[in-house]
């Protein structure tokens, strides 16, 4: 963690002594800022001419909301993804649980970077600015549907293929008030499916296109669901090839076997607080357990002083209110 005032020219300088050794740069501020501040990419690219720099904002550098301000309720409204939470329009649209967002434009910010950098060290390219909205991360994630949308037939809640039109891939109560998830898609898991309830006979209305079949099938699940608890349905079908699992709460989540048996869910020892890791599992994906995050500006000092600031400058910046 370094501290610097970007609004002085003594801190710009402290600045652009650490980008003159970085390989990115990535900035949230919003469109503009970064020019006032003298740390935009042109700026930046005459310090370091390689660099790859990222932008991430809510909207992107351009377009009518290139100056809105929002959040992850906002990104999701425009992108589409919050009309589509409801099980019908008769309802109103439901927040996730999750910043769909916020998570989703970090990653797309980490791959685009991660490429950037493999483009550079390939020789494909040197430096280069990557502009990613959080938006438009959202966006992306609406392939299954947007074919529909772009034709002009607006994709509507509860009627497309994976928002429950399909009796086979829904969520269903369970005895105890819990609730069940149903993934059948294709036929041989809901074949498998009937077969394990002992109604071999349910798997002849699978992809049919009869709404009155469908709502019939919907009824005759939503009973055979009702017979048993959650806990019951997952046990009696752990060894069925039917798609079948619980609908977890986040505790639940973190304490089942699966995600458990994974290894990035960290618990420390002592007083570091318990967190999810990183969740992916590789042949050379370090182990080590991080219980604590740097204090505001702990390593101001240290870093100046690798990228050739002075012992008697860093004074100076620090008594001037530059750095912390």
């Amino acid at each position: 963690s370094v501290s610097i005032d970007l609004k002085s020219e003594a801190g710009q300088d402290a600045f652009y002594a650490l980008v003159e050794d970085a390989d990115v740069l990535i900035e949230g501020f919003r469109p503009g800022v970064t020019e006032r501040l003298g740390i935009d990419y042109d700026t930046v690219t005459e310090y370091c001419e390689d660099i790859v720099y990222c932008s991430l904002t809510g909207y992107g550098q351009d377009g009518p909301y290139v100056d809105k301000v929002g959040h992850d309720i906002n990104y999701i409204g425009l992108a589409g993804l919050l009309d589509m939470t409801r099980k019908d329009e008769n309802e109103a649209p439901r927040l996730p649980g999750y910043q769909i967002a916020d998570m989703g434009g970090g990653l797309l910010a980490a791959f685009s970077i991660c490429s950037a950098l493999l483009s550079r060290e390939l020789g494909n390219s040197g430096g280069e600015y990557l502009d990613v909205a959080l938006t438009d991360a959202v966006v992306s994630f609406s392939q299954s549907i947007a074919p529909w949308a772009l034709r002009g037939n607006d994709p509507r809640p509860g009627e497309t293929p994976l928002s429950g039109e399909f009796p086979w891939y829904d969520v269903y109560e369970a005895k105890d008030g819990e609730y069940v998830s149903l993934g059948a898609l294709e036929a041989k898991f809901f074949d498998a499916f009937c077969s394990a309830v002992g109604r071999p006979e349910l798997a002849d209305s699978h992809n049919t296109e009869d709404p009155a079949e469908r709502a019939a099938l919907r009824e005759e699940l939503e009973d055979i669901f009702a017979e048993r608890t959650r806990e019951e349905w997952v046990e009696t079908l752990s060894d069925v090839d039917a798609a079948v699992d619980g609908v977890y709460t986040p505790q639940e989540a973190f304490e089942h076997p699966q995600l458990e048996s994974r290894g990035y869910i960290e618990r420390p020892e002592g007083d570091g607080s318990p967190r999810v890791g990183f969740p992916i599992c590789g042949s050379d994906i370090p182990d080590e357990i991080y219980t604590e995050i740097p204090d505001h500006g702990e390593h101001t000092d240290t870093l100046l002083t690798e990228a050739g600031v002075s012992a008697e400058k860093l004074e100076r910046l620090r008594e001037n209110g530059v750095i912390r």
